[in-house]
């Protein structure tokens, strides 16, 4: 885990709303997911600055086990154009814990580095937290994706 300050910044992309509960996420976030992948979303996405894909966690409605919201998407430059059936976050300035999760994405290598943050006593804000698939995701079997969680 390192502390790091992240200056704000807005991803414009698809959303879903879930909640820990009854194991909801793990049928909602890998459908977005499908979603995202199958129908190009990001290659629909207007003003995009860079390639990597963003899954953002934000609109907590207390923490990590009731309902927040999900959205999977690019950061851009500006919210000019927001597709319809789309939507926007900002991710706001903020000291962020970041940590890696490193292997094979489609073994659930992201969901056990989730477990472990989860368990780490964190002094957690519940704003916006955030994954990082940039290049060195591309190969899904080997992959490096960071976490961003924000803390007080």
């Amino acid at each position: 885990m390192i502390k790091t300050k992240i200056e704000p910044f807005w991803i414009v992309g698809i959303s879903v709303r879930t909640t820990k509960k009854n194991e909801q996420f793990a049928e909602d976030i890998p459908n977005l997911w499908n979603t995202f992948m199958s129908e190009g979303t990001m290659h629909k996405i207007p003003n995009k600055l860079e390639d990597s894909i963003y899954a953002v966690y934000t609109d907590y409605e207390s923490d990590h086990t009731e309902a927040y919201t999900t959205i999977i998407g690019c950061k851009v430059a500006s919210l000019d154009t927001i597709p319809p059936g789309m939507t926007s976050v900002k991710i706001e300035r903020s000291i962020y814990s970041r940590f890696t999760a490193k292997g094979d994405i489609t073994k659930g290598v992201i969901y056990d580095k989730w477990t472990d943050i989860w368990e780490i006593d964190l002094d957690r804000t519940y704003t916006t937290d955030f994954e990082v698939y940039g290049e060195e995701a591309v190969n899904p079997k080997d992959a490096e994706v960071d976490i961003f969680v924000a803390i007080e």
